[in-house]
């Protein structure tokens, strides 16, 4: 029993922040923003919404200076003021952010909103239970939290890049039925990298969890391949 108390109190811990997690997430979104009421982009969110067969897709407005749309567990979608400002300095298309949104329902549509903070919580968990482990078998403590730390990065690094290629190909198949098209996602994530300074989250961290950019357009071209060899 003794063995597998590092293992419980690990399960324990992710139970616990999984819920502190989503509880401080929601008050975040909650105090800081508001429904989104530009017509333009409401006119085009109730095309896709047609398709979908939904009377309208409530999008917020989250009120941070990030380039970057947000998909939150309880299913609503969030786009922040940095990328509302460049849509509104013509630096970005209504169809591109449009693109944004039918990514981020993907994100919901798709499971990938709740399962992130469920990950998110089994990676700590994951993280504890490997520290533990690695405590045993490398004589410095040190070393053996810094390999657990790396190993659990590089699950959630794979598992996030799965979701945003998940995610595009949703987008893709939404923005095609609307009358859209890819090509405002495609454009989008081309100019991503200069819009954010250089990323969207910056650094290393944007660049484990997300595909590259030449790979996500490459994925979405692929897709129009199949769908117009399946017309023919």
């Amino acid at each position: 029993m003794l063995k597998l108390t590092p293992i419980l109190l690990a399960i324990g811990y992710a139970l616990l922040s999984y819920q502190f997690s989503s509880w401080r997430l929601k008050r975040e979104l909650d105090e800081r923003s508001t429904r989104l009421a530009d017509p333009r982009l409401r006119e085009i969110s109730k095309r896709m919404a047609k398709v979908l067969d939904l009377e309208d897709i409530p999008v917020h407005l989250y009120e941070v200076e990030a380039i970057n749309g947000l998909a939150a567990p309880d299913g609503r979608i969030f786009i922040t003021r940095g990328f509302y400002q460049k849509y509104r300095a013509g630096e970005v298309t209504a169809e591109e952010l449009a693109s944004v949104i039918a990514h981020e329902l993907g994100h919901v549509s798709l499971g990938h909103t709740k399962r992130r903070m469920i990950d998110f919580s089994g990676q700590n968990a994951i993280r504890v239970a490997l520290s533990s482990l690695l405590r045993r078998l490398i004589p410095v403590a040190a070393v053996g939290i810094w390999v657990a730390n790396i190993l659990t990065s590089l699950l959630a690094a794979r598992l996030s890049r799965a979701d945003e290629y998940e995610a595009d190909a949703y987008a893709a198949s939404l923005l095609t039925a609307s009358g859209i098209g890819t090509e405002p996602q495609k454009s989008l994530f081309r100019k991503l990298e200069a819009l954010s300074g250089g990323g969207l989250r910056g650094g290393a961290a944007w660049l484990m969890s997300h595909p590259s950019t030449a790979d996500r357009i490459k994925a979405i071209e692929t897709l129009e391949d199949k769908w117009r060899g399946q017309i023919r």
